[in-house]
């Protein structure tokens, strides 16, 4: 099978990425190729919920920073604390050896 560029949240998908999910949601699933999909771990499956999201708990906080770091931050327009909150979960990641 020919091998696809990985795709990115938020870009839409090429005609050529939709044309291989109408393919492949046509085929029966018994003729659908999962070796390369991850296996569960064991009791993976016990603790799943069926159409929910999970989404981190957020909290509110007061957070003095400097002028130009929030003026950075704003540059950009809305959305400003998901970036800050990006920029820190970055942060954390590489701080926890997880990046």
């Amino acid at each position: 099978m020919k091998r696809v560029t990985k795709w990115k949240p938020g870009t839409p998908l090429t005609e050529e990425q939709k044309q291989r999910l109408e393919a492949l949601a046509k085929l029966p699933d018994d003729q659908i190729d999962r070796s390369d999909a991850p296996l569960l771990q064991e009791g993976a499956r016990e603790n799943a919920l069926r159409g929910q999201v999970h989404y981190p708990v957020k909290k509110s906080i007061s957070l003095l920073l400097d002028a130009d770091i929030l003026a950075w931050l704003k540059k950009d327009g809305k959305g400003y604390q998901t970036r800050a909150n990006q920029i820190f979960r970055e942060r954390m990641l590489q701080d926890i050896g997880l990046r």
